[in-house]
C-alpha cells in the first residue's frame, strides 16, 4: 500500500508518517522500484501510535514501549502521574488567575514583585508555569530567520539590479538576459517559501518535535 492509501486509511499526515520513520517508530518495507510499502503490521503500528498520541504519550516513552524496555501498562501508569501532575499545575494557575480577578487587580494595581514571588515559590514546589524562556527562544529565532531571508533576498535583488544596469550599458540577448535573471529571481522565491516553512516550525515549537505530532 502506498503512503497516500495509508493517509486515507488511519488518518495521520504523510508528514507524520515521515516524522515517525525517522524516530524508528516505523520501518515500511521497500519495493523492487524503491518506494515505500505499507503492510497490515505498518497499519497496525500507525494505528497504535495515533492512540498513544492522542492520550499525549511522548515520542520517547512510546519508543520504549515498542522496543519492549518497557510494557504498556507501565508506561501508561507513569503517563498517568505526569498528567496528574499537569493536573495541579493547572489547577495552581486557575486559582491565582481567579484571585486576580476576584481582586479586581487592574494592570497599574498589579504588584508583579509578589506576584512573582508567589510563582516562584509554586515552582520550587513543583507547580509548572509556561516556561517563558522558551517563547523569547522563539521570537529570536523568528529574527534569525528574517534576517537570513532578508539579506538572501537582498543579495539576489542586487544581483538582478546590476545585470539590468549590464544589459542598459550593452545590450544582451533578450534570452541570455531571462536566463541571468532567472536564477536570483528562483532563489528569492525559493528563500520566501523556506522562510514561511521556518517560521511554522518554530511557532510549532520545534524544541519538542514530538509535541507537534
Amino acid at each position: 500500500m502506498q503512503i497516500k492509501h495509508v493517509e486515507e486509511l488511519v488518518g495521520i499526515t504523510r508528514k507524520n508518517i515521515r516524522f515517525y520513520e525517522e524516530q524508528g517508530l516505523l520501518k515500511p518495507h521497500r519495493a523492487d522500484n524503491g518506494y515505500r510499502e505499507y503492510h497490515e503490521e505498518e497499519i497496525n503500528r500507525l494505528k497504535q501510535i495515533k492512540i498513544l498520541r492522542k492520550l499525549s504519550v511522548s515520542i520517547e516513552e512510546i519508543k520504549r514501549v515498542f522496543s519492549g524496555e518497557c510494557s504498556l501498562d507501565v508506561c501508561l501508569d507513569a503517563h498517568l502521574e505526569e498528567l496528574e501532575r499537569q493536573k495541579k499545575s493547572l489547577e495552581q494557575m486557575q486559582e491565582i488567575s481567579r484571585k486576580l480577578i476576584d481582586r479586581h487587580v487592574t494592570l497599574d494595581k498589579l504588584e508583579a514583585d509578589a506576584c512573582l514571588d508567589e510563582l516562584e515559590r509554586l515552582e520550587k514546589e513543583g507547580v509548572r508555569f509556561m516556561d517563558v524562556n522558551n517563547t523569547d527562544t522563539h521570537r529570536k529565532k523568528t529574527i534569525g530567520a528574517l534576517i537570513g531571508a532578508a539579506s538572501m533576498t537582498a543579495i539576489m535583488a542586487a544581483i538582478i539590479g546590476f545585470m539590468m544596469w549590464v544589459h542598459l550599458q550593452e545590450p544582451l540577448p533578450l534570452g541570455l538576459l531571462i536566463f541571468i535573471i532567472a536564477a536570483p529571481v528562483v532563489t528569492i522565491i525559493g528563500t520566501i517559501a523556506a522562510l514561511v516553512g521556518r517560521i511554522k516550525e518554530i511557532k510549532g515549537g520545534e524544541e519538542d518535535e514530538a509535541s507537534k505530532y
